[in-house]
């Protein structure tokens, strides 16, 4: 609980084996979630048995992808504050109450990764994906009249309650685009939003959406493409 609300942590994995029991018990150490989901989406690890043997909600998502992972979570979760982040080790989870003391004043809080002093050492946050990142994010930020944004592909984001309520019916990408399209909601709808930088560490195991080059080309470019897209529809 936080200063009386209570809050959800949704954390969408796929096949986390290696880190999802680490990443539950260090939200609930902190002694401020109220649940801590996991959204297992077609796992074919022990991610799942992992998860709830170490005191999570585990919510199956047949309809595999990131977004649908997220979406599930963020339809499920009974908080006052929905907080979303990966269970892959490269968050930490102490950083949740500095996401909480700016929802004393913003709807929605996003987080970014590509803050010098936060990157740790060994991070994948290379140049290509720390200046990518930037640029989509201006480029959301100037087309959907955001506030300040460096990040469009961190998933710690905090959400209140009502907040949630006025853009949950709208979530309609589930890949891996999941990240800004949420961001276009939630600005497109007139909450107050606010950006801040939160630790970016060593991840446990392979990433599954931007483990190479390639993938993290294509990833951006798809992006971008939903971005100048949503410019011109209703959202």
């Amino acid at each position: 609980m936080w200063k009386k609300a209570t809050v959800s942590v949704v954390l969408p994995a796929y096949n986390e084996e290696e880190g999802i029991a680490a990443a539950v018990l260090a939200f609930a150490s902190t002694g401020i979630p109220d649940e801590v989901i996991v959204v297992d989406n077609n796992s074919k690890d022990a991610t799942a048995t992992l998860a709830a043997q170490a005191g999570a909600r585990v919510v199956p998502q047949p309809v595999q992808g990131y977004g649908a992972a997220l979406a599930k979570g963020l339809q499920v979760a009974t908080g006052d504050i929905v907080v979303m982040c990966e269970p892959d080790g490269s968050f930490a989870a102490d950083d949740i109450e500095k996401l909480l003391l700016y929802c004393d004043d913003f709807d929605v809080v996003f987080g970014t990764r590509t803050s010098k002093t936060m990157i740790w050492s060994g991070a994948k946050m290379d140049s290509f994906l720390r200046y990518g990142n930037a640029a989509v994010a201006k480029l959301l930020e100037y087309l959907h009249n955001g506030p300040c944004l460096t990040d469009v592909g961190c998933t710690f984001k905090a959400i209140k309650r009502p907040a949630l309520t006025r853009v949950i019916d709208k979530i309609d990408v589930r890949d891996s685009r999941f990240s800004p399209h949420f961001m276009i909601l939630c600005i497109r709808s007139g909450l107050r939003c606010i950006e801040i930088p939160v630790n970016y560490k060593v991840r446990v195991g392979q990433s599954k959406i931007t483990s190479t080059f390639s993938k993290s080309f294509k990833l951006g470019m798809r992006m971008i493409g939903m971005i100048v897209g949503a410019r011109f529809r209703r959202l």
